[in-house]
């Protein structure tokens, strides 16, 4: 069994480098990078009703990881300047409440859920990393199979809650602007990327902890062989010695009757 152990912990490996690849194309979205992150975004919205916004209005509007861009020949275009927590806000994004929808004004419960989001998204990505280089050690130790299934444990679980918050808001805010009479979808991209590495943390953590628990029944096997064979080895000594005894004490009769 001890065999499959490094085939398990390298199909774990390529799951979690898949994972962090997908990771990697959503936090550099809205980057200036070009193809593919280009084509990531969270939430496309037409912004036509809105007047009086600042450098970062855009109709239609896309939030993307890093900035709030543009739309031509359906790739993001004209991106605001980049900068770390890009929020959902748009009276905040676009510096007005001129023509924003009534149910975005307000309220912080997109600019929170947007934000931790956000950051939940590094912390997934931080664990990731580190359960991809302990990785290595999964190949050859069940110690090394564990310590990479926890750390790829605490990957899955922040990639959980940061799809979920994801999912939360952009859905919200994209149902608030069709109300408003704004057509508005949510990032395909950006939805396969998020979920699909939560995907391949979770199948790669159970890789892990099974790759750990391989070998342990035939460690647990050895041991009771070798302690059944001492024993053996114990009560044939102490059986022969019993023989030994019987038969000086019949020797012992034997020369008396004759005595």
């Amino acid at each position: 069994m001890a065999i499959a152990r490094p085939i398990l912990g390298l199909a774990a490996l390529l799951l979690l480098a898949g994972g962090i690849v997908m990771e990697f194309l959503v936090v550099l979205s809205g980057s200036h990078v070009g193809s593919p992150t280009n084509q990531v975004y969270f939430l496309q919205a037409a912004t036509g009703g809105i007047s009086n916004g600042n450098s970062q209005y855009q109709n239609p509007a896309r939030w993307t990881y890093l900035s709030i861009c543009g739309v031509g020949n359906g790739l993001n275009q004209n991106c605001g300047p980049t900068h770390a927590a890009q929020s959902f806000d748009p009276p905040l994004n676009f510096g007005t409440t001129t023509g924003v929808p009534p149910a975005f004004i307000g309220t912080t419960r997109y600019y929170y859920l947007s934000r931790f989001a956000w950051a939940f998204y590094i912390v997934a990505l931080f664990f990731a990393v580190m359960a991809f280089f302990l990785g290595f050690l999964a190949l050859c130790t069940r110690l090394g199979a564990y310590l990479t299934g926890m750390m790829s444990t605490l990957a899955l679980f922040f990639q959980t809650l940061t799809a979920a918050l994801m999912t939360a808001w952009t859905v919200q805010a994209r149902n608030v602007f069709r109300r408003n009479g704004q057509t508005a979808t949510l990032g395909i991209k950006a939805y396969a990327f998020t979920w699909g590495a939560m995907g391949c943390f979770l199948v790669a953590t159970i890789l892990f902890c099974v790759g750990g628990s391989l070998g342990k029944n035939d460690k647990y096997q050895q041991k009771s062989t070798k302690t059944s064979y001492f024993g053996r080895k114990k009560s044939t000594r102490s059986t022969r010695s019993r023989g030994s005894f019987i038969d000086s004490e019949s020797q012992r009769r034997v020369k008396d009757e004759y005595d």
